[in-house]
């Protein structure tokens, strides 16, 4: 492209390009790059200029190279699909016409910090550098599938609307990325797709707001990130797909509001995760979803966990903030796979771990009476024998006090009238304590039972206490075996 082609904006681009030189076609630094479409030709350039200069412009002897510019209009669309260039590109505070469109291009740095988009197509895109998005606004997709960058990639306070998109309004998936996704701030009103991406460092959504009520919000499924996932203050309506992600720092979703009524608001199913912060924020909307993930450290607040959950297989180390057990079983009521055991078992385990036996003697007697209901009518009638007598062996105190009281009865119906002996001959003084006690006991014998013969209705005492006896036993030992089959 010859010099005499351009315009007076395009001639002092192209100048300044040759030694890297600033342009600045602002009148203010709060000048807002959306009404660029009223800016005059004295700050438009074309997508054809930055085109030419790009890929064959100038150069100085000793000087690096560079297009650097701010406050112009971008007419045209900038095309550079499968384009190496290697000088870096800055286009702050630019208002775009059309889409730029970068794909499989090789960059050495890409600025649109703060500009104003109808889109971005940048599948496959290399940058071996940053690429910064931040503070840009784009009406339309933004598509980085495939995009590799060396460094970070910034999408601080950036907003993306595409009321008319079919998919994703911002694609990530599988992005490789050498350092952080830094987006904080970022607002979406569609889904972002983050699925088999890589970063290398941090994933920052703090303060982010993800708007896609009728889909997901963010699909991160498969997402392997260096560090840990900062999404605290969170916004999102629609899903957070979180499947099957590695996140070996922390996850955090403190002080979030995860809405998606009627849908599941969050599946971190199959994860690997080190620390899970869910807490200080509103209670969740929508399904809660944990199978199969192993977490070291889980805190969930109980006033956050919503009405349907399914923790089938979950595995954690440690449970916080540390609650009585009557604020966490209802957690594992509500679970939407039915009865869990291994979830019981999770949490008797983490109740232990803190040294807190009666909470773990909570949770398990509890899971016995979730066990019951899914009992044939024979097996409920003998749990319920059970739960009342010695609470599934982990209320032992409870025999001893239904044996004092049949004792107690018995000593004073027998005391009251002595059944006749069957051999009075031979048959040793009668005492109604050990006559009652050789009628409770099944095992010990004190030679009274033997030698006497209640009639009436003192035999039918005699036979209650017998059957209640065994009763009574049995409960025992099967707790005592239960306890010490935990130990």
């Amino acid at each position: 492209m010859e010099i005499n082609d351009l315009t007076p904006a395009e001639t002092r681009v192209w100048r300044a390009f040759a030694t890297g030189t600033a342009v600045d076609f602002r009148a203010a630094r709060d000048e807002d790059a959306a009404d660029g479409g009223t800016w005059g030709p004295d700050r438009t350039v074309r997508a054809s200029v930055l085109r030419a200069l790009l890929l064959d412009g100038p150069r100085a002897e000793g000087e690096v190279a560079a297009l650097t510019l701010a406050g112009a209009r971008v007419t045209g669309a900038l095309e550079l699909q499968y384009a190496t260039v290697d000088h870096p590109v800055r286009l702050r505070h630019c208002h775009f016409d059309a889409v730029p469109r970068l794909y499989s291009a090789r960059m050495r740095e890409l600025n649109l910090r703060a500009s104003v988009l109808p889109g971005l197509v940048s599948h496959a895109l290399r940058v071996e550098g940053v690429l910064r998005l931040d503070q840009a606004r784009f009406s339309g997709m933004v598509r980085l599938a495939g995009v590799e960058v060396t460094g970070s990639l910034y999408l601080e306070d950036a907003e993306i609307e595409a009321p008319d998109a079919q998919g994703p309004v911002l694609q990530l998936n599988q992005a490789v990325l050498g350092a952080d996704l830094w987006a904080p701030g970022l607002r979406a009103g569609g889904q972002v797709r983050l699925t088999g991406a890589s970063v290398a460092g941090t994933l920052n959504l703090k303060d982010a707001v993800l708007d896609a009520p009728d889909g997901t919000a963010l699909d991160a499924q498969g997402l392997s990130v260096g560090t840990g996932v900062t999404a605290a203050c969170l916004r999102a309506r629609g899903r957070l797909d979180f499947q099957g992600a590695r996140v070996p720092g922390t996850l955090d979703l403190a002080h979030a509001r995860l809405s998606c009524p009627g849908g599941t608001a969050l599946r971190a199913s199959s994860c690997v995760i080190g620390e899970m912060w869910l807490f200080r924020g509103e209670r969740v909307e929508g399904a809660l979803k944990l199978r199969r993930s192993q977490i070291e450290l889980l805190t969930l607040a109980p006033e956050m966990v919503p009405d349907e959950v399914y923790l089938s297989d979950l595995t954690y180390t440690a449970l916080l903030p540390h609650e009585p057990a009557a604020r966490r079983l209802p957690m594992l009521e509500r679970d939407g796979d039915g009865y869990v055991p291994y979830a019981y078992e999770q949490l008797t385990a983490a109740y232990r771990r803190t040294g807190d036996d009666d909470a773990a003697r909570l949770v398990q007697l509890a899971k016995q009476r979730r066990h019951r209901r899914t009992l044939p009518w024979y097996g409920r009638l003998w749990g319920h024998v059970q739960d009342m007598t010695v609470g599934y062996g982990f209320r032992p105190l409870r025999a001893g006090g239904w044996l004092l009281s049949l004792l107690a009865v018995g000593s004073v119906a027998f005391g009251l009238h002595h059944p006749p002996p069957l051999k009075p001959a031979e048959a040793p003084d009668f005492d109604p304590v050990f006559y009652t006690l050789d009628l409770l006991l099944p095992v010990i014998s004190f030679g009274q039972e033997n030698a006497f013969a209640p009639e009436g209705g003192h035999q039918t005492l005699a036979y209650v206490l017998i059957v209640t006896g065994w009763i009574l036993a049995t409960t025992v030992i099967a707790g005592l075996t239960r306890t010490v089959s935990r130990q």
